[in-house]
């Protein structure tokens, strides 16, 4: 049986330790991200915290909505195994409970109906020299071309101005202001890791990452095109799955741009589509009086 809990509700010691020892390790499915990027987020529970899976809501219009807050990729079902008849129970449990505005699985649910799908490029631990391999013909010649910079390792204080004024894709206001807020709280509680690349001294591109103990998260890659044709991106990538591909998994986080993608799989990573549930207008006013 599955409970719908509210936040005040919700009894986060044996939440986190269930996502402990889940086999998913979903990084946005942590308290410490969830509290921050949906501070009322609520929960669905199986039996005594076996499975869970967390569902942000936010009001609207006099109306609560389940909706994915910005900079969180996928969340779902977390528990000790990979069972899809308890995945489907979840997704049952969801639709019928929620206005589901758009909500997006981890990679590993399944599910017996057919729902969209979204791309995520990840490379799981391997040795360097074998992961360079996989490299495409072009990335190669990239990466050799980069060889005069150098990798620095600013703080976030030194870089401010450098991503205000380079970043890409977050032309709201308000969605920028959401985004240099998120910097500050990952850094706070040290899990921002950035590198940059510098050409004679002078940065022209840095890669803003998640960092944990076994995952390397790209949250953003921030390039001065002025430099684009030194490979500024292709250098960092590179020396970033050179120093921690043999302990972490390197995840790109998607983008459904194609030549984002093309970028990304030029390293030679492994597609991981996620599901994801995203409704229309129509859809979201025949079930505008659903219970919540």
């Amino acid at each position: 049986m599955i409970r719908r809990l509210r936040h005040s509700e919700i009894d986060f010691l044996r939440y986190q330790k269930c996502l402990e020892t889940s086999v998913e390790q979903n990084f946005y499915a942590q308290p410490l991200v969830l509290n921050h990027l949906c501070p009322q987020w609520e929960l669905l529970v199986k039996n005594d915290y076996e499975f869970v899976m967390p569902v942000p809501v936010r009001r609207k219009y006099g109306f609560k909505f389940a909706i994915m807050p910005l900079f969180c990729q996928q969340l779902g079902i977390s528990g000790p195994s990979v069972d899809f008849s308890v995945h489907d129970e979840f997704l049952s449990f969801l639709q019928g409970n929620y206005r589901v505005a758009y909500y997006a699985f981890h990679y590993s649910n399944r599910f017996s109906i057919s729902l969209n799908q979204r791309k995520n490029y990840c490379i799981a631990p391997n040795s360097y020299p074998q992961q360079y391999r996989s490299y495409l013909k072009g990335r190669k010649s990239a990466v050799k071309s980069a060889q005069d910079l150098h990798l620095l390792r600013p703080q976030l204080e030194d870089v401010l101005l450098f991503i205000k004024k380079h970043i890409k894709g977050l032309d709201k206001k308000t969605d920028s202001e959401k985004f240099f807020t998120y910097l500050n709280y990952l850094n706070s509680h040290k899990i921002l890791s950035l590198y940059g690349a510098a050409n004679d001294g002078v940065l022209i591109t840095l890669a803003v990452t998640i960092s944990t103990h076994n995952r390397l998260a790209l949250l953003q890659l921030v390039n001065n095109e002025e430099f684009r044709s030194n490979n500024g991106a292709s250098f960092i990538i590179d020396q970033l799955l050179r120093d921690h591909l043999a302990t972490h998994t390197f995840d790109f986080m998607g983008s459904s741009i194609r030549g984002i993608e093309i970028f990304f799989k030029s390293f030679g990573s492994e597609l991981q589509p996620y599901s994801v549930i995203q409704s229309g207008a129509k859809d979201l006013l025949k079930n505008l009086f659903k219970t919540s």
